[in-house]
């Protein structure tokens, strides 16, 4: 053990070189640092510690998942289909009365209760059908559908959610599901949480249906009668008052939907901010078809309920692609392009809570961290440097190392850095003179036993090994479950902590043994100072 090839002694040193290099970074302005983004190589190192939202502040937010409506939606279409398939049995029935997960319908005949469960046991799978009175038929979804179905809501709603905020540019957002079907967002370093929270929530569901030009929206808002197959929709545009500038009669039937986008991005026409769209083949053969079939008819654009455009079809478009109007400006046109490219929300968000976390908390608890650390820091120096002398100094500055290359770990992986990883690091100082610890103690002991001091050196290191890597196992074992099965904070602690006892590792085995060694062979004492 007393032995160091050559080449080990360039590996150590180059990862301690490294280490250095790496964590230079963090000891610079943020300003300075995104200057050299720009004006360096990319090889080099120019990324910081991401810190987390309770050390650098940010949006808080705790959403609903408002699966009522979706699951009314396929309570519609359930009917629908029942209704299609009575259609021509000749079976009389009184109107669908819809519920929560179901509807019922009660025949005129008793006698055709068996056929009308036939029926409608073949609209889905998962239905439950029971006939009350030998009559009234009752439609059900299972308990085990329906909790599927709220937990793909959800899961889609997150996706969705971390698709824009991604792209929205924020340093490691927390996404993370609270109970049946809450979500929980965290945004470290949000300077405009509304912005964000505001296109967050939105479904962004896009349409496009044809304008009904026959009616008049006008009388249609007056009087409140609109054509069946069409409805009432506002313009996206406001006056000052906070009302539509105008109003729109639409068709109901969807010729294309923004399923069918494949890209959609800002860019200008006539010097005004436009977003421009593509669609897949289905998408563009519809959107061909209907533009053929309506030339110098109006199409409506619609977004959530909202008309945002409705431009006159001059020609045919078959290009598969097309432009969108609307009076944007270009943060408006941005939000637009990033809401269609991420997809739309399955149901719609309210908010439960939103807290901002001021900077100033953020920076105190880094201050505390600091000073933690810190006491730590010194208090396992003297304790060291006064139990082992030489060989304690020698631990110390395989300590700084270990500290260094731990920063290092977190600027190259751009992991968070929260106020629980601030913890596992200051865990880290005291847990990584351990190895240290057990070698000189087992050195001792071989000098009791009356070996010379390469020998006893030897031996420390040899046979210390195995309990070294044995205990730091252990306890990395511990930390990667903490990583898999925790969120958030519970992460960036077992983050730090894992980098941690990795860089413990290597410094006690490594870079202290390199030190002992270059020491013995060059002094060849007597006595060890130990």
């Amino acid at each position: 053990m007393v032995y160091f090839a050559k080449w080990k002694i360039i590996l150590v040193l180059a990862v301690c070189a490294l280490g250095l290099v790496y964590a230079t970074p963090n000891l610079l302005p943020a300003q300075t640092v995104s200057s050299w983004q720009e004006s360096l190589p990319g090889f080099l190192p120019t990324r910081q510690i991401n810190l987390g939202l309770d050390l650098q502040g940010g949006a808080h937010l705790l959403l609903r998942v408002e699966h009522e409506e979706v699951m009314d939606r396929r309570v519609e279409s359930l009917i629908n289909g029942a209704r299609n398939a009575l259609r021509g049995t000749g079976i009389r029935r009184s109107g669908f009365l819809p519920g929560e997960a179901g509807f019922s319908v009660t025949l005129e005949d008793a006698a055709d209760g068996e056929r009308v469960r036939q029926l409608f046991s073949e609209l889905d799978t998962d239905l439950v059908i029971s006939i009350d009175d030998q009559r009234t038929v009752n439609v059900t979804y299972t308990e085990d559908r329906l909790t599927r179905d709220l937990s793909n809501i959800v899961d889609q709603s997150i996706e969705v959610i971390r698709r824009r905020i991604d792209e929205f540019g924020t340093n490691e957002p927390n996404i993370q599901r609270q109970g049946l079907d809450r979500i929980l967002v965290q945004l470290p370093g949000v300077d405009d949480p509304e912005r964000v929270e505001n296109l967050i929530g939105q479904t962004a569901r896009l349409v496009f249906r044809m304008v009904n030009q026959e009616v008049d929206p006008i009388q249609a808002r007056r009087t409140g009668v609109v054509p069946p197959g069409s409805e009432l929709l506002p313009d996206a545009e406001v006056d000052d008052a906070g009302e539509p500038v105008t109003w729109y009669v639409v068709r109901r039937e969807e010729h294309v939907t923004g399923e069918m986008l494949t890209d959609a991005q800002t860019t200008f026409q006539d010097g005004r901010p436009v977003v421009r769209f593509a669609f897949d083949a289905t998408g563009g053969r519809r959107f061909c078809d209907v533009t053929t079939e309506n030339v110098n008819r109006f199409l409506a654009i619609v977004l959530d309920g909202q008309v945002i455009s409705a431009p006159r079809i001059n020609s045919p478009i078959c290009a598969g692609s097309g432009v969108i109007e609307g009076g944007f400006t270009v943060e408006t046109a941005n939000d637009l392009a990033l809401l269609l490219r991420a997809g739309a929300l399955p149901a719609e968000l309210s908010r439960l809570e939103r807290r901002t976390v001021g900077p100033g908390l953020g920076a105190d608890s880094i201050a505390a961290g600091e000073t933690a650390a810190a006491i730590g820091f010194v208090a396992v120096i003297a304790f060291m440097v006064f139990s082992y002398g030489l060989f304690g100094v020698f631990a110390t500055i395989a300590l700084v190392f270990n500290l260094t290359l731990i920063v290092a770990g977190l600027s190259v992986l751009q992991a968070t850095l929260t106020l629980p990883g601030i913890a596992g690091i200051v865990l880290t100082v005291g847990m990584a003179v351990d190895a240290n610890v057990l070698i000189f103690e087992r050195i001792r002991e071989e000098i009791r036993n009356g070996r010379s001091p390469i020998s006893a050196i030897d031996a420390g290191y040899g046979r210390a090994l195995t309990t070294i890597i044995d205990s730091n196992i252990t306890t990395l074992i511990a930390a990667l479950l903490l990583y898999a099965m925790g969120s958030g904070p519970v992460r960036g602690f077992a983050v730090t902590l894992s980098i941690g006892i990795l860089s413990s590792m290597f410094t006690a085995i490594m870079v202290t043994r390199l030190m002992v060694v270059t020491w013995l062979r060059r002094t060849r004492p007597a006595a060890i100072p130990i």
